[in-house]
């Protein structure tokens, strides 16, 4: 099999290709230390599976996914993160990743991974999975509506507007809303509910 291994801290990348060519069944391993490289490549080689970081410089990991689907390329797509955060992951299972695992894993479980890929199963990480069941949104409907339309740029007072509300009402829910994610402002309670997937 032909692998693609998108990382960019070279030393894990030359590590993590250094173990997987002493696997028999892997023929090739391409490089790529950032998202657009890893783009390049999956153009110009025929590439089986692709193993992709996602914190990457110019192009993400979910970027290269969304690239990959939206050019509809056969290649299985690997997601091999240190991040635990709920937006990645339910970004990644919208695009259509083959398996999105955390990188605390051995070189063995990361072939029994993509082996599970070629056959056609998907394999998400078990402590991902126990975040989604146990991270329930602590927002209530009419806050999510208010902190969607905040992310859209709209002022207290054109949210008011749409809602059908009172300009005070809606700077009560703005508060209730930081207070119940902990956020100091507009900017990072729009950031911590999208890495949480609460809108």
């Amino acid at each position: 099999m032909k692998l693609l291994v998108a990382e960019d801290q070279s030393m894990l990348r030359d590590a993590m290709c250094q173990l997987l060519l002493m696997e028999e069944d892997v023929e090739k391993i391409y490089q790529a230390n950032n998202g657009q490289e890893a783009i390049d490549l999956l153009q110009e080689k025929e590439i089986d599976v692709a193993i992709l970081d996602i914190e990457m410089p110019q192009k993400t990991g979910l970027d290269v996914l969304e690239w990959v689907r939206a050019h509809q390329l056969a290649v299985k797509i690997v997601i091999v993160t240190t991040f635990k955060r709920l937006g990645y992951f339910q970004r990644a299972v919208k695009s259509g990743v083959d398996a999105y695992v955390l990188k605390d894993r051995s070189i063995s479980d990361l072939m029994s991974t993509i082996h599970t890929v070629l056959s056609g199963g998907k394999e998400y990480s078990p402590e991902l999975m126990e975040t989604i069941l146990t991270h329930e949104n602590p927002l209530s409907h009419q806050e999510q509506k208010v902190l969607e339309l905040i992310a859209l740029g709209k002022t207290s007072k054109e949210i008011a507007q749409q809602l059908f509300l009172s300009d005070g009402t809606v700077r009560n829910y703005t508060t209730s809303i930081f207070n119940k994610i902990n956020a100091n402002n507009r900017v990072e309670a729009i950031n911590i509910a999208q890495e949480n997937g609460w809108i």
